[in-house]
């Protein structure tokens, strides 16, 4: 059945508008414990990309007698121009939200890869005004809202670059999580939080296949739920580990004063060169307490644990907590 005025106008007045919420619920929960950084600042920039996109889609969907036609040209490329600000914007709060918890290397390429999504999200607003640029015809049109049709390179590219984005965006947690030696527990559910960005590709994938049919109301529907789904997978990781602390699944974490320690297990002989164990011990659990300054507040995630934010060697202090085998430090 195809796309109808009304049906954009029900899902882009609540679906777009539940998913700013969600938002506005993250940024609350964030700034309630103290850990508002650059990821939150990208969510609230998604929020004011997804009203205005709202707003301007709204006006395109107005009776077209009710314009000037030359503001119906500018409302169209607002909605293209929103678009894409909204697309990228998410992109690059879930990356921030990577970033926050990674250290060294890892945090400097993802950090340039920051700047790679916002250079992207500009070729592609820059591709829409040469597409239709190109072809000012749709522009004399006054029977209905002007709606320039994109075609097949703007199909292609919007899809190349969701699929490499969204896929870079899968890898570089999971990597991270299993260096990292989390909780089986916490590392399942985060990496369940970032695979649902396969969701958001599936979506942008139906909205480039709409691009290639010739545009028109289903492309703004499928730009619409594209957007709803996207902003809310952006919020699902703080939100799930907001939902757990509520429910007291790390209670005894919230609890404890915050230190700059990292709590974990080591196995085996350890790899860092200031910690020393006996040979032969198969398992310590140990508290490690940094006694450098060089800790970064803001690689702090939604349980409690903190991060460095160096390359450089840091002196460790090494507390056993449970050995299962004799232990010298």
């Amino acid at each position: 059945m195809p796309a109808s005025v009304d049906q954009i106008r029900i899902v882009l007045c609540v679906l777009l508008p539940f998913a700013i919420l969600v938002t506005y619920f993250r940024l609350f929960e964030r700034y309630r414990r103290g850990k508002l950084w650059w990821d939150d600042f990208w969510a609230l920039m998604c929020t004011f990309c997804a009203i205005t996109f709202i707003v301007v889609t709204l006006l395109h969907l107005q009776n077209p007698a009710s314009m000037k036609q030359n503001v119906k040209i500018i409302v169209f490329y607002l909605t293209g121009v929103f678009f894409y600000l909204l697309v990228w914007t998410v992109r690059l709060s879930i990356l921030f939200t990577i970033v926050r918890l990674s250290f060294g290397r890892l945090r400097r390429l993802l950090s340039l890869l920051g700047w790679l999504f916002g250079l992207t999200s500009l070729i592609l607003i820059a591709q829409i005004f040469w597409v239709c640029e190109n072809e000012p015809g749709w522009k004399n049109v006054t029977t209905q809202a002007p709606q320039c049709a994109l075609g097949n390179n703007v199909a292609i590219a919007q899809v190349i670059t969701d699929v490499l984005a969204d896929l870079m965006l899968i890898a570089a947690p999971i990597r991270l999580f299993w260096n990292l030696q989390l909780q089986q527990k916490l590392k399942t559910r985060l990496r369940a939080v970032f695979a649902t960005t396969f969701i958001s590709t599936a979506v942008s994938l139906y909205h480039a296949s709409c691009v290639l049919k010739g545009g028109g109301l289903p492309e703004f529907l499928a730009a619409t739920i594209q957007l709803s789904v996207s902003l809310f997978v952006a919020n699902l990781s703080v939100v799930v580990a907001a939902l757990s602390r509520r429910k007291g699944d790390h209670s005894s974490t919230d609890n404890e004063p915050p230190s700059n320690t990292i709590s974990g297990t080591v196995r085996g002989r350890p790899k860092h060169p200031t910690l020393a164990t006996l040979d032969n011990t198969p398992k310590v659990n140990v508290h490690i307490v940094q006694t450098t300054d060089r800790w970064n507040e803001s690689g702090i995630d939604d349980d409690g644990t903190k991060f460095p934010d160096n390359d450089g060697p840091d002196r460790l202090e090494l507390k056993v907590l449970s050995p299962e085998h004799g232990f010298a430090h």
